[in-house]
């Protein structure tokens, strides 16, 4: 067994002390992430019970992958996942080149008061609860509201339409309301990878004749793909995990066939029907798919552009 030396140990006590915020912070976050995020991990094994709350799990009849085989055995399996993908599927693309393009049209402003007060107020909608969105959205797409208004005056619509009452319209208003609420915040990584980009480059640039469109596809663009496919594959995991607090406040029965995902699956199962194991488990296998396509999405962005996060 190797032993530290003294001046080994001095060294460390030394760089501890000089980085005692930076450790004190740290320790915080770490027992933050113990407690809410490596212990909780241990109820994943009441996916293998028939878990009755209150109740000793040693005193619990184990089912194996019943509660899994009992979600896809459901009448309602395919349309949640249908659901779940097509959302999942508009946030990763529309709602994740969306931010993006801001990020891009922010770094042409050539103000700075003006850069900034825009900034803000794209950052704004992020801070606002999905109960306020959801009620923005009801008034403004009622059928007196300023959408039907506005649609009718033009001669668009022939007379207004419940767009919360029909299933067609909800994907694409969930979208557009992911991407207004989101869309400021997400902007900010974009922003400091742009603010990194050596300027020697876009004067090079400009020698070389480039105009603005052409420093974005040749310099800016190139320069922050790396942030990009990081995001990316960040984002590919989390493609189903879409929340249910805006599908719950936004979505009508009308419209349930378009709205239920997986996350308001296991809200409505666990919370309101009381089938905790049934829940967690379907909840465990979300976490296994995103995870999996993690994994993929690194690989083939590892073998296709050299680039990946492990």
């Amino acid at each position: 067994m190797q032993i530290s030396s003294p001046l080994q140990k001095g060294k460390f006590r030394r760089r501890f002390k000089k980085e005692r915020e930076l450790w004190f912070w740290s320790s915080l976050s770490i027992v933050w992430w113990v407690f809410f995020f490596l212990i909780p991990l241990y109820g994943i094994v009441y996916a293998f019970f028939d878990y009755v709350p209150g109740r000793e799990l040693t005193w619990d009849r184990f089912v194996g992958l019943k509660n899994f085989a009992s979600f896809f055995q459901g009448k309602d399996a395919w349309t949640i996942i249908r659901n779940t993908l097509v959302i999942g599927g508009l946030n990763i693309t529309v709602g994740f080149a969306a931010p993006i393009a801001l990020a891009l049209l922010f770094d042409e402003l050539k103000g700075t008061k003006l850069k900034r007060v825009t900034q803000t107020v794209s950052y704004l909608p992020y801070f606002v609860s999905w109960v306020v969105v959801a009620s923005i959205l009801t008034t403004c797409l009622s059928s007196e509201g300023v959408v039907n208004q506005v649609l009718v005056s033009a001669g668009i619509l022939e007379k207004p339409v419940l767009f919360l009452s029909e299933g067609k319209f909800f994907w694409g208003i969930i979208t557009i309301a992911n991407i207004w609420k989101n869309i400021g915040w997400n902007t900010i990584l974009y922003m400091s990878a742009i603010a990194g980009i050596d300027q020697e480059l876009y004067e090079a640039g400009a020698v070389d004749g480039l105009g603005r469109w052409g420093m974005v596809k040749h310099i800016t663009l190139p320069s922050i793909l790396p942030t990009i496919v990081l995001l990316f594959i960040l984002g590919i995991g989390g493609i189903l995990n879409i929340g249910y607090e805006q599908n719950l406040l936004i979505g009508q029965p009308t419209t349930r066939e378009y709205w239920d995902i997986i996350d308001t699956y296991v809200y409505r199962y666990g919370i309101q029907m009381g089938r905790h194991s049934f829940a967690i488990a379907v909840g465990l296998m979300k976490s296994i798919i995103g995870l999996i396509l993690v994994f993929t999405t690194n690989f083939i962005a590892k073998k296709t552009m050299d680039m990946s996060i492990f």
